[in-house]
């Protein structure tokens, strides 16, 4: 026997045996994959299975949606993922919580837990903003309100959505976005640096005194456009649990009505708005009558009209400032 610790009898310990090489599993095939979560998330309820399960897929996969047609197997780690995001989603977990994205307009906008997701429809609204923007540029050969170009608001602002588009649209806005909830500032904020674009943000409750950052502008601005919250408070357990489940709430209920916000917004944005200045606000889609109501009720509006989304609802009303109180 040799070294210090052997001892009589003793028998050399033999070396444990190697762990085996976890297997890879095999590639498999996409069309197949694609077949099968569409099945599974049309299964779970989800509206439009074969579009979110090739987006996820090409999360998954880190390629463009447009680039699948060029895939025919996916390995076996990014199949595991693909698998991991289905599930996830068969639980209604949203699309963009999973993808971390948002696309909206011309925007690839930051989402996820604490923001509202913005929607297709208010691209809508959006879009008329910036349409009435750059014709009033053109009327006048010069920016709404002179060479500085237009002001605008954006009261209930979430992810910066609507702020971020008509400042990327319309040369020379000047755009501030208005938002109460903490957990959505973030995210409008990480949305603005990352952007690169010229919003002012404000963490103001539209539906008390504004501050005095917001406050100065009274009088002197082009443009407020609005997604506020809006749903009546009854539709509770009736929303799906993408909504209910994952939107803030601040960010979706409007009261017994669903129209207490819109009707802090038409009014707040009557002080702040010059004569003539325009209104655009989202609304759901059975408001539209109610909508153009609460604002010539309001006595300081001319020109209210409501306006449909793509799918033809009633979704966002306008209004042009009076000069004083007039309405029409």
């Amino acid at each position: 026997m040799t070294g210090p610790a052997a001892t009589r009898g003793s028998r050399p310990t033999a070396p444990a045996p190697a762990p085996e090489p976890t297997p890879t599993p095999a590639p498999a095939g996409l069309a197949a994959l694609l077949a099968d979560a569409t099945e599974r998330l049309r299964a779970a309820g989800v509206d439009s299975p074969r579009a979110n399960a090739e987006q996820l897929a090409a999360f998954a996969l880190d390629v463009p949606r447009s680039r699948l047609v060029l895939v025919t197997e996916v390995a076996g780690p990014a199949a595991e993922r693909f698998a991991e995001l289905v599930r996830r989603r068969a639980d209604r977990v949203p699309l963009q919580h999973l993808t971390g994205v948002a696309g909206f307009r011309y925007l690839d906008l930051a989402v996820g837990p604490g923001v509202f997701v913005p929607r297709p429809e208010t691209e809508s609204v959006a879009g008329w903003a910036i349409d009435w923007l750059r014709g009033r540029a053109q009327d006048d050969g010069r920016g709404v309100a002179g060479d500085a170009g237009p002001v605008c608001v954006d009261l209930c602002a979430g992810s910066g959505a609507i702020a971020l588009s008509l400042a990327g649209e319309v040369p020379g806005a000047r755009v501030h976005a208005v938002e109460v909830d903490a957990a959505a500032l973030v995210w409008l904020r990480r949305n603005v640096t990352a952007s690169g674009r010229a919003v002012e943000v404000h963490e103001a409750d539209v539906c008390t005194e504004p501050p005095a950052s917001l406050t100065r502008l009274a009088g002197a601005v082009d443009l407020v456009v609005s997604n506020p919250p809006y749903l009546p408070d009854a539709d509770r357990a009736a929303v799906q649990p993408e909504v209910g489940e994952y939107d803030p709430a601040l960010a979706l209920w409007g009261g017994p009505d669903g129209l207490d916000v819109v009707r802090a917004v038409v009014a707040l944005a009557a002080r702040l708005l010059r004569p003539g200045g325009r209104l655009v606000v989202e609304h759901a889609d059975g408001h539209g009558a109610a909508a153009v109501a609460l604002a010539r009720a309001d006595g300081r509006w001319r020109d209210i009209r409501d306006h449909p989304d793509l799918a033809g609802r009633d979704r966002f009303v306008t209004a042009r400032r009076a000069v004083h109180g007039s309405t029409g």
